[in-house]
């Protein structure tokens, strides 16, 4: 294989509110962190570990907007993305890095439900909450009639 490969894909809860960062010209960038775990027994103590990972997420412009308005601290999410590195000089003079998952798609796996029942049980209201809105399917008719290929189904 010639090409390369650069594909992330997470499931994991929130630690934290989307912060928003907004520019000249409209665009913006929410980050968050995600955190995925993997949870196993130990064959000598028999102890249940388990182990959390922290994703540093980054969504742009409209993603970045509807994760802002739907997503809070605890949800779960899937974001699909590419793993990318960054680097900058810190206040200190030193040089700082990070890696980030730069998201191109996501599905939000917590039903309002779980979202309000975490929200009350975190203190905080959940009035504000709303449903993302349901894409829309095309309501073309099917024409089952002609029959051009040679599948047997």
């Amino acid at each position: 294989m010639s090409g390369t490969l650069n594909k992330v894909m997470l499931i994991g809860h929130l630690g934290d509110e989307v912060k928003m960062h907004y520019f000249e010209g409209g665009n913006c960038i929410g980050r968050f962190p995600l955190a995925t775990n993997e949870t196993y027994t130990n064959r000598q103590t028999g102890e249940r570990v388990t182990n959390t990972d922290w994703h540093n997420i980054v969504v742009r412009n409209k993603a970045a907007e509807i994760c802002e308005k739907y997503l809070s601290k605890g949800d779960k999410v899937y974001v699909e993305g590419r793993l990318k590195n960054r680097q900058w000089q810190g206040e200190d003079g030193n040089m700082r890095y990070t890696t980030e998952v730069h998201v191109h798609d996501f599905t939000f796996l917590s039903t309002k439900n779980e979202s309000m029942a975490n929200a009350q049980s975190s203190g905080t209201s959940s009035s504000s909450y709303q449903e993302p809105p349901k894409a829309e399917s095309p309501a073309a008719p099917i024409d089952d009639t002609e029959e051009d290929d040679d599948l047997p189904f």
